[in-house]
């Protein structure tokens, strides 16, 4: 599902079911010590994905760490990103010699609970989705909207180092697959305002990918 909305030069995998526990590196093992069983399954399972991913690239197995917010570390010239939801589990990474950052966000293809569709959507995000449900009322565009903005995220916290509210991304989708968000606050590390990115439903899920290149760079989309 993740590797139909991300470019060539991005590298992917995926699980629908998790892997044993014994597939951690130790130094990784402290890191769920106190969590419960779904979180460690999520985490074990999306560390699993993330080195699959990382091996198609050419990278050697090795651990991968939370840095600050809980983000993973990834290998010194590597860019990444780690997703998990009920049932779903992806990982997609790229060399940092063609890509800045990779952010990659999978849920359940649900309706959002309308008190959290308020807080993380401006008025005219509201009105674009009650018009998008109206001419397709079988698509969750609301959790679009909200996955959309955690792949943002994912991409703008690994350059920055700073939060971004949900309310500081405005973002535009498109029915065919598509979305932009703009940023309504800047940062010279990002180098742009806007942030293309693409959206799938597949087998009761959403997921969503933004793939930021570095300027100049060959970096062909997928045909």
């Amino acid at each position: 599902m993740i590797d139909e909305i991300l470019p060539s030069w991005v590298a992917s995998a995926e699980r629908f079911g998790d892997v044993p526990e014994e597939t951690l590196f130790p130094e990784e093992r402290p890191l769920i010590a106190r969590a419960v069983d779904r979180r460690r399954r999520e985490f074990v399972t999306g560390r699993h994905c993330a080195r699959l991913a990382l091996a198609r690239i050419g990278v050697t197995p090795v651990p991968i760490p939370r840095g600050e917010r809980g983000a993973p570390v990834w290998p010194t010239g590597t860019v990444g990103s780690i997703t998990h939801c009920s049932g779903y589990r992806a990982a997609a990474v790229a060399s940092a010699d063609v890509a800045r950052a990779v952010g990659i966000d999978a849920e359940p293809h649900e309706p959002l609970p309308e008190e959290v569709l308020s807080t993380i959507a401006s008025p005219g995000e509201i009105a674009a989705l009650r018009a998008m449900g109206d001419a397709d009322g079988e698509v969750c565009w609301d959790r679009i909207l909200f996955s959309a903005k955690e792949s943002v995220y994912k991409v703008w916290f690994p350059l920055t180092g700073r939060w971004l509210d949900f309310t500081e991304a405005v973002v535009d989708i498109e029915p065919s697959g598509t979305f932009r968000a703009r940023l309504l606050v800047a940062d010279p590390a990002v180098g742009t305002d806007t942030l293309p990115g693409r959206w799938v439903v597949s087998d009761g899920h959403i997921a969503t990918s933004i793939a930021l290149p570095r300027p100049g760079d060959p970096a062909p989309a997928r045909p």
